[in-house]
């Protein structure tokens, strides 16, 4: 049987993965405007003697390195901006498919299925959530059920034309103290 769980598409919460590597890849942009700018403005109270059009010439560090600032920068921004995609690009699917598994869940147990099982992938971020959670729907079935088998109870005791009141305040008593309701 095969494992359903492996994904093989790596935008699974499109959005949630775009934003998150836009914003590193924003971060990672003024850093190298920070330090380029940094850089610069460091070396301008230097002088710096260069060899060009076969003539020796003085000038200001900072705008004789400048076109090589501005080079590597762009360089070194480009390659670890490209790796920082692809690297980020797995970190978020690590997150954003977890995600998605609780959210559609969550739906279900809103829907009243108690029956799910929040299953993950081994490797995957938040198995500590999906088991606190799998427990929580696990606490609520077997509290549905006592109170389903009271309510049984209740039916044989009207059916046998016996009192109910003690039963029925049994169970709104054991609702108050199973569960805080909104009142």
């Amino acid at each position: 049987m095969a494992n359903n769980n492996n994904r093989h598409h790596y935008f699974i919460k499109k959005k949630f993965q775009v934003d998150f590597i836009l914003k590193f890849c924003l971060i990672l942009l003024l850093s190298v405007l920070i330090s380029a700018s940094l850089l610069f403005v460091f070396s301008q109270k230097t002088l710096t003697s260069t060899y060009s059009s076969s003539g020796l010439e003085i000038q200001n560090t900072g705008s004789a390195i400048l076109p090589a600032i501005i080079l590597t920068s762009l360089i070194t921004l480009g390659i670890v901006s490209i790796f920082a995609v692809v690297l980020l690009l797995f970190i978020s699917h690590k997150i954003a498919g977890p995600l998605f598994r609780f959210e559609k869940d969550v739906r279900r147990i809103a829907d009243g299925d108690l029956t799910v099982q929040i299953n993950l992938r081994q490797k995957d971020q938040l198995k500590d959530l999906a088991n606190a959670l799998n427990i929580m729907v696990q606490s609520f079935s077997i509290k549905l059920d006592a109170i389903s088998t009271s309510l049984n109870e209740i039916q044989i005791l009207h059916a046998q034309d016996k009192e109910i009141e003690p039963a029925l305040s049994d169970i709104r008593s054991r609702l108050r103290k199973e569960f805080k309701l909104h009142k």
